[in-house]
């Protein structure tokens, strides 16, 4: 037996914004407009119409490689690189005596003229531990925002998030200490997923528990650098909305233009500090 569609449908229902000959009681989470069944499909949150679905996959750069005229989704193997990357400076620092503390972030040392701290004390850590929570963190946020992103800009977010949290650190830490990790980086990814979850229109609260819980520990550790960490996630949150919110039109050049003008911010900074600290100390920096 058939029915006419849809059945048990109130008359003066509204009818599908696609098919104006059919009524629906059912509309999109994310327009608004009634849709029939046909015109529905499943989102992270409710249903939203096809034109919805279309927009946000249009606007949302995807990790694709093309092969034959087929578009798939890359495997995220930037982030199990850096896993490798990181787990083996790990291992070379159990076995060489002195290196954790040449590729430390100490900032008499980065004035002195050794800048390449900055990028290596982002993949040294101080124990197991700390080199476990990071590469955990590393390995549930890295590949969706890898896939989302594609891989240069996935690469260039964590450059630029653990830069963003050293250069945080040269400016505002204690002349005596000496910091490493790649919590800088970690915390950038966190901000990231912020950002994309929103442009993705999900729901945020899980994101931010896990933010608030993790500054909640920065800040009632003792140890833990904060300078490195509010730099990561400040730096990740930025360049991620840079990227994820740039129009269609221009994208290219907008994503171009916003990691170039953060690194020339960076370098800027590190210029002023780095002169600051040698008309403080002068000579001292080089007999360190």
């Amino acid at each position: 037996m058939s029915f006419p569609y849809p059945p048990q449908t109130p008359a003066g229902a509204p009818t599908c914004y696609r098919h104006p000959d059919r009524q629906t009681l059912v509309s999109c989470n994310r327009c608004g407009r009634s849709t029939c069944p046909e015109c529905m499909r499943s989102a992270s949150v409710g249903h939203q119409c096809v034109d919805c679905v279309q927009a946000a996959a249009q606007s949302v750069p995807t990790a694709v490689t093309v092969s034959g005229g087929i578009r798939r989704a890359g495997a995220p193997v930037l982030t199990y690189a850096l896993i490798a990357i990181n787990v083996a400076v790990f291992v070379l620092q159990a076995v060489t005596p002195g290196l954790q503390a040449k590729l430390a972030l100490w900032a008499p040392a980065v004035a002195g003229g050794e800048l390449y701290r900055l990028g290596t004390s982002a993949f040294i850590h101080y124990g197991l531990l700390h080199l476990l929570f990071n590469m955990g963190a590393l390995y549930v946020v890295g590949p969706p925002l890898e896939r989302h992103l594609g891989r240069l800009r996935f690469v260039a977010l964590y450059a630029l998030s653990a830069l963003g949290g050293s250069v945080v650190v040269y400016l505002f830490s204690p002349l005596n200490s000496a910091t490493g990790g790649a919590s800088g980086a970690v915390f950038g990814l966190f901000g990231a997923t912020f950002v994309l979850a929103k442009r993705l229109n999900l729901d945020v609260r899980g994101v931010v528990t896990l933010i608030a819980i993790n500054m909640a520990i920065t800040f009632t550790i003792p140890g833990i650098s904060w300078q490195g960490h509010v730099g990561g996630l400040v730096t990740g949150g930025l360049i991620a909305a840079a990227y994820l919110y740039a129009p269609r039109a221009g994208r290219n050049l907008v994503q171009g233009g916003a990691t170039i003008g953060l690194l020339a911010l960076f370098i800027g900074l590190i210029a002023w500090r780095t002169t600051s600290l040698a008309e403080r100390f002068g000579p001292m920096l080089n007999h360190r």
